[in-house]
This record gives C-alpha cells, sequence and structure tokens, in this order.
C-alpha cells in the first residue's frame, strides 16, 4: 500500500537512450520512481530493451554512466533473446502450443485457415503478401477472444460471479488483469500457449473476482476452479518470455 501511494504521489519519468558496445547500440530507458532505493538495469524480453530504475532524486548523468558501465552486461543478456519471428511466408509458430508452417496463398479466397501439411499443420493465409501478417494477427486475436471468453465464463460460472466486458491486447508487462468492477483483459498472445495455459490464465484472473490479491485465500479460490496451477505456472516462467517474439 505504501509503494503504491508513493507512485500516486511521485509518479515515473522516463528518458530513452542508448549504449554503444563494441559494434551495437542498446536501447535503455532510463525510469525515476519513488521506490527505487538504488541503480538497477534489466532487459525487458517483450519489449527488447533495457530498464534502468533510479531513485527519484539520482543523477541522470549516474545513470548513464552506470548504463555505460554494464555495455558488456547488456550485450550478453541481449544476445539470449529469442530471435524474433516475422508473420510471413514460410514462418513456423505455435498455435495452441503445436507449431504450424505459415503459407501464403495470394490466389486463394478467404482470410485464414489451419489445413494438414507433410510434417506439421499449416496457417494458410489467403490474399497479397502484403497483407498477410495483419491477417495472421487477426486470426489470432479472434482465435484468442473466442477461448478465452469461453474459458473465463465457464470459471465464472463455477465460482458464481460476473463478468463486465473480456478485452483482448498485446500487453508487455502482464498475460491478464481484472479489474474490480469485473472487466478483464488478456494477451492475446494465449492462443500460442498449450491449452492447459489458456485456461490457467482464464481462472486466474476470474479467481480475482472473489480475491483482489495474491493471497493465501486467492490462490485456494484458483485451486478449486484451476488444481493443475502450479503445472500452468511453471510453463509460463520458464516459456512465457518466447510467445513474445513471434510477429
Amino acid at each position: 500500500m505504501f509503494r503504491r501511494l508513493l507512485r500516486l504521489i511521485d509518479p515515473p519519468t522516463e528518458e530513452r537512450i542508448e549504449v554503444r558496445h563494441l559494434d551495437h547500440i542498446y536501447p535503455v530507458v532510463i525510469r525515476r520512481t519513488a521506490i527505487a532505493q538504488r541503480y538497477t538495469l534489466r532487459v525487458k524480453p517483450s519489449s527488447r530493451e533495457a530498464i534502468l530504475s533510479m531513485p527519484m532524486h539520482g543523477s541522470a548523468a549516474t545513470a548513464r554512466d552506470f548504463a555505460e558501465r554494464h555495455g558488456g552486461w547488456l550485450a550478453a543478456r541481449f544476445a539470449k533473446l529469442p530471435t524474433i519471428i516475422a508473420f510471413e511466408d514460410g514462418a513456423i509458430l505455435p498455435l495452441r502450443g503445436v507449431l504450424h508452417r505459415v503459407e501464403n496463398r495470394p490466389d486463394a479466397r478467404g482470410t485464414v485457415k489451419i489445413e494438414a501439411g507433410t510434417d506439421m499443420p499449416l496457417l494458410v493465409v489467403c490474399g497479397a503478401p502484403e497483407f498477410l501478417a495483419r491477417r495472421l494477427k487477426d486470426f489470432l486475436k479472434r482465435e484468442a477472444r473466442r477461448e478465452i471468453e469461453a474459458a473465463a465464463r465457464r470459471h465464472a460460472l463455477a465460482l458464481g460471479v460476473t463478468i463486465k466486458r473480456v478485452s483482448i491486447k498485446d500487453t508487455t508487462s502482464r498475460w491478464g488483469s481484472c479489474a474490480s468492477d469485473g472487466s478483464l483483459s488478456f494477451s492475446w498472445r494465449m492462443i500460442l500457449a498449450p491449452p492447459l495455459v489458456l485456461d490457467y490464465l482464464a481462472a486466474h484472473e476470474i479467481a480475482h473476482r472473489v480475491e483482489m490479491n495474491h493471497s493465501n485465500r486467492y490462490w485456494k479460490v484458483v485451486a478449486s476452479i484451476f488444481p493443475d496451477y502450479e503445472k500452468a505456472e511453471s510453463w509460463l516462467k520458464r516459456h512465457g518470455a518466447e510467445l513474445h517474439r513471434y510477429g
């Protein structure tokens, strides 16, 4: 609660810089926050940038020097980030945890459909290549909305709670959220994960309709509607960051 009040009194401020190390340039966001006690650096896989947190009354020059002195550390961390896989013909990406190959058919009618392939299922995207990325992303968002809404309503019924609305976004800091009025928000990238993980995330957020926290009582609510939650949590911790490499 105290940290939350500090954020309201003295909200974070940001400055973007670039750190050069050898022949590479790494983007760094310098973020002043009321809760920071020292200068710390981390790499955020979802946005592929480094975050340098510093005290509100710290020195910007000291922050820049801190980032530059850690150029080698930044290079090592960025090198470990998964390679970006663009939505294009021939790309391989997971759908419900199963790898599919993208195949563009410029002369075919329709939008996106799933077909059997010789070595793996196909995501067939019809129409001109320049529309492939948008059509594929729209398809994945629709699939995510359909399955997340169904899972959320099923878990809400089990707990006897209501839902106001469900939003599908491309969030980078969290996979889902639940507002006090029952509004739910989820990342469309959950459709890339195994069904167990998507189903768990829906249960996770619905449980907040009973407990708006992560207390022991909250986890008991989660377990009552999703006993395998630890397995799904483990998958997210191991593989969740990889979902941001697609598209």
